[in-house]
Formats: C-alpha cells, structure tokens, sequence
C-alpha cells in the first residue's frame, strides 16, 4: 500500500493540467492518481479511484467545480476537495467553502505552497492562500443591489442575446465564436450570478438594464 497523498486533478485546460502535473511530479510523497476535464468526469473519476485529495477548478462546462465538489462531499465525505482557481472574490470562496471544500487557493500558487496545500488538507485541517484569507478578511459585504456587475464583456453579451430568446446555435452565429463557446458562457454566467434558468437570466438582464 502506497504511503503517498493520491490526488486527482480537475481543470477544463489541459495546459493548466499539465503545468499543475509538472509541478507535483517530482514530490516523493504526492501521486497524481487521475484528472478531469470538468465537474461531471470529477465525481466518476472520484467515485472509482476514492483519491485523498482532488484539486478542483471552479469554472468549467458541463458541470461547475462547486456543484461537483457538493456531489463529492456528499458521496465519499473522506475525500478532501481543495480548490484551485482564478477567482479570489467572496461570494465564490463561500459558495465553495459551503459546498464542503477544506481549501482554497489561486492557481498563481507557488509550486512549494501548493504541495503544502495539499499535505495540510490531507492531514484534517483547512488551507487558504494568503490573498484569499486576506479577501475575506477584508472584504465588505456589499448589499445585492449595489454589487457591480460581475460579468465580462464577452458574458454580458451572450447574456443579453440569451435573455432576448436566441438559442446558443443562434447566439454563436451572431457572435462569431462556437456553440461550445457559448455554452461555456452560460454555465459560467448562470455560476456567477447564481441563476438557474434562461427565465431568471432574462430578469437580471432587464433588472440590470442590459435589455430593456
């Protein structure tokens, strides 16, 4: 039997796969045992290799890191889940931390802090990199209606013709970029506004006036 942390990685770019692999494959006590390439593949890969730890990326399609890191929480509760992301605001890091994540982190970690990370969850305690602990320890709670809008220029824009009725086929054509693209957008957006349906995309765009 192996004396070292199995881990599974989940990311949707491979890229960022393969530089996180890089930088674990050289530790003797860490085994990268498995990867995904989003949420839905993270709770099957999870389910047949039962890893001690899984790096899980928040934003990917299919299935968001949050929703799968629920499902893995729930399903094998002795998993621990870190997460490894580029989003380093509140609202995110209490979602995941709900979700049942014993860790979090911005993927521009140092090699050497994210195997402390991944020792330190393995052990039954919690790691959050220092700028995440400083957000929340610093972040004012801002009432609903005055929070900035928090998408990109490229989500408002899917988000407007979605909320207009176009089918992602219609929203790619007119936008120039794949229907994968899009449906990347959505799941992205529908997560960061923390809506459901095509109907409360269509209310936040009308409340926030980027339909009218």
């Amino acid at each position: 039997m192996s004396d070292k942390i199995s881990v599974v990685m989940v990311d949707d770019h491979q890229v960022v796969l393969d530089g996180f692999m890089a930088r674990l494959v050289q530790e003797p006590e860490i085994e990268v045992v498995g990867t995904a390439s989003n949420g839905l593949e993270a709770v099957e890969i999870v389910g047949q290799l039962l890893p001690d730890v899984v790096l899980m990326d928040v934003s990917m399609p299919i299935m968001n890191g949050i929703d799968a890191t629920r499902l893995i929480c729930e399903e094998h509760p002795g998993v621990k889940v870190l997460m490894l992301t580029m989003h380093d605001n509140r609202e995110y890091i209490m979602k995941v931390m709900q979700a049942g994540a014993v860790g979090y982190m911005l993927k521009e970690i140092c090699a050497n802090k994210m195997v402390q990370a991944i020792k330190t969850v393995n052990q039954g305690s919690t790691y959050f990199c220092e700028s995440v602990t400083q957000t929340l320890f610093t972040q004012e709670v801002v009432p609903s209606a005055q929070k900035p809008n928090p998408l990109s220029r490229r989500e408002e824009s899917v988000l407007k013709l979605v909320a207009e009725g176009h089918s992602s086929k219609k929203v790619a054509a007119l936008l120039g970029i794949s229907y994968r693209t899009v449906e990347t957008h959505r799941q992205n957006i529908k997560h960061k506004l923390d809506l459901h349906s095509t109907a409360e995309l269509a209310k936040y765009a009308i409340d926030k006036g980027i339909i009218h």
